[in-house]
């Protein structure tokens, strides 16, 4: 066996591929190489898996290019599958992984570990033989009986084809540009439907068999570490995916439904990495007032909109603006979804006592000069935001709230003292997602069409001048898939504190008057922005008016 192996090297090809191309049977290949490596063979099957834990922390191309597989992992043992286990390099690599772990090994033929990597990372797996793969399977009969329905939800969340489609809806989902996967049994009589949130609407994507319902979900909650006998209440958890070179982090919620049912929510969160400033879609006299605000030695800027509407994606671009080495930057953030070099992050735990609160008078301690603070969800947390600003330091954070003014309202209703507010607010940026007209086949509105009428009425009651030129509308292609939008882009309202506004919050002055205070003083209302943008084709009015209504 030692000279075929040497024939072998010296003909540049595997050992099994040596053997079988010289006669022998697959049966004496299997032997041969249990043999010649002093280990068993291994035959891959739709029960085997790979690690969930180390599926996260590995990439395809580098298990390819080892030609090795994890299969198994136990507390004391991980179990690895290799071409060559004579490869000392690759069971150096693998041993590190395994680190305190007994590394064992076992002998595999080199198309079968390559075709299991692929499937394991959804590498040329199609949903449509995924779900002929489950149908296949499927032979048993369906039954609203809720212990027999939990044991097949038992076997089968670790079935090759449960893992293929649990992978492959990440994946379809991460290609498609999702911003969360819904999966949403329908009880022991309707398939389960999956939906995938694009530029914020949900649009349909697939139907899975209801008999693998509970399967699907256990092993998405198997994937985020969560309790699969658990549900009755909600969990939360988070998912690390390799995705070819890049590592896809998910934020995952589970909660129950009718039926005994649980759906599960998918967040994608970002890349990690901030979008410059000059890419936000601000108006220039937004843009230049931001960027004044945002360089202040101290004070308070804050963001606002509803859930979902990009404020900390705004916050860390105006960190990323600012984010120089004469700067000590801390943040808490619950969840910490963007990195950034240079800052000083922190995941805020409330479990354990750890709330913004906590984190913010925990960084008060450690010499900062700029604080982000993730939400201002308390009067307790909003009172030490302000006391920051007041002694020395530029603090941000973000509100819920639906206008710039309606915030100064809001924190002063929740306790805050209006006095030492007015005094540490700089400025307020309210923001909204709209859709964005496809650039390959927006058309003109035709002059003096209901569009063009709509939104020359509308800039008319805001105090503007009717438009000469048309908007544009929607109309679809195959770069949109007929929908006529593709993207997303923020309109904003900016409020920035000056003196006579300054005075209004002072003595509790009503929303309409710090409204017209703004408004004098320059700021333009989200409907105002939106009708800007409207006109300049970047979208259009029904999108402006679903999100605005003054």
């Amino acid at each position: 066996m030692s000279q075929a192996a040497v024939a072998a090297r010296a003909a540049r090809l595997p050992l099994a591929q040596w053997l079988m191309s010289r006669g022998a049977s697959r049966i004496d290949t299997e032997l041969a190489l249990a043999g010649h490596y002093g280990c068993s063979f291994f035959h891959f099957d739709d029960h085997t898996a790979l690690p969930e834990l180390l599926r996260s922390q590995l990439s395809s191309e580098f298990l390819r290019e080892i030609c090795a597989v994890p299969v198994e992992q136990r507390d004391a043992y991980v179990v690895a599958v290799m071409e060559d286990p004579g490869d000392l390099t690759a069971l150096d690599q693998l041993q590190a992984l395994a680190g305190k772990q007994q590394l064992i090994v076992r002998v595999g033929m080199r198309e079968e570990i390559l075709a299991f990597i692929d499937a394991a990372y959804g590498v040329g797996a199609k949903m449509k033989d995924i779900l002929v793969e489950l149908s296949a399977g499927d032979d048993s009969h369906t039954t609203d009986d809720d212990d027999a329905d939990d044991e097949a939800g038992k076997l089968n969340e670790a079935d090759g084809a449960v893992i293929k489609l649990a992978n492959q809806l990440i994946i379809d989902g991460v290609g498609r540009g999702a911003s969360d996967i819904h999966v949403e049994p329908n009880g022991a009589e309707r398939p389960m439907r999956v939906r995938l949130r694009i530029d914020g609407d949900c649009v349909e994507y697939q139907e899975v068999p209801a008999r693998f319902r509970r399967a699907l979900v256990a092993r998405l909650k198997i994937m985020a570490r969560l309790d699969i006998s658990e549900r009755r209440k909600p969990q939360d958890g988070k998912i690390r995916f390799a995705l070819g070179k890049r590592a896809i982090e998910l934020r995952v919620a589970t909660y129950p439904t009718a039926q005994s049912d649980e759906d599960v929510v998918m967040r994608i969160l970002p890349d990690g990495k901030p979008l410059p400033l000059s890419e936000l879609r601000l108006s220039p006299a937004n843009h230049a007032a931001f960027s004044e605000l945002i360089h202040r030695p101290y004070g308070l800027v804050l963001c606002v909109g509803p859930t979902g509407s990009g404020k900390t994606t705004t916050l860390h671009s105006a960190l990323a603006e600012i984010n120089h080495a004469d700067l000590k930057i801390c943040t808490a953030e619950d969840p910490v979804e963007i990195t950034q070099p240079g800052l000083r992050q922190l995941q805020v735990l409330p479990k354990i006592g750890l709330t913004f609160e906590a984190a913010l008078r925990s960084f008060l301690r450690a010499d900062p000069d700029v604080l982000m603070i993730g939400e201002m969800r308390d009067r307790e947390t909003a009172q030490t935001a302000i006391e920051a600003s007041l002694t020395g330091h530029l603090v941000m954070s973000t509100l819920h709230t639906n206008t710039a003014p309606e915030t100064i309202t809001r924190l002063i209703d929740m306790g805050l003292d209006p006095f030492t507010f007015a005094d540490s607010l700089l400025g307020i940026l309210s923001q909204r997602l709209v859709l964005g007209l496809c650039p390959s086949c927006r058309v003109r509105c035709e002059v003096d069409s209901e569009e063009h009428r709509q939104i020359n009425l509308h800039a008319v009651a805001l105090g503007g001048k009717p438009s000469l030129m048309p908007p544009w509308r929607a109309h679809g292609c195959e770069q949109c898939h007929g929908r006529g939008y593709r993207g997303r882009l923020a309109i904003h309202e900016l409020l920035v504190v000056d003196d006579p506004l300054r005075q209004a919050i002072g003595r509790r002055a009503p929303i309409e008057e710090l409204r017209s205070l703004a408004v004098t003083a320059g700021m333009r209302t989200l409907l105002q922005d939106g009708l800007d943008k409207a006109g300049q084709g970047l979208t259009d009015l029904r999108q402006v008016l679903a999100v605005c209504s003054r």
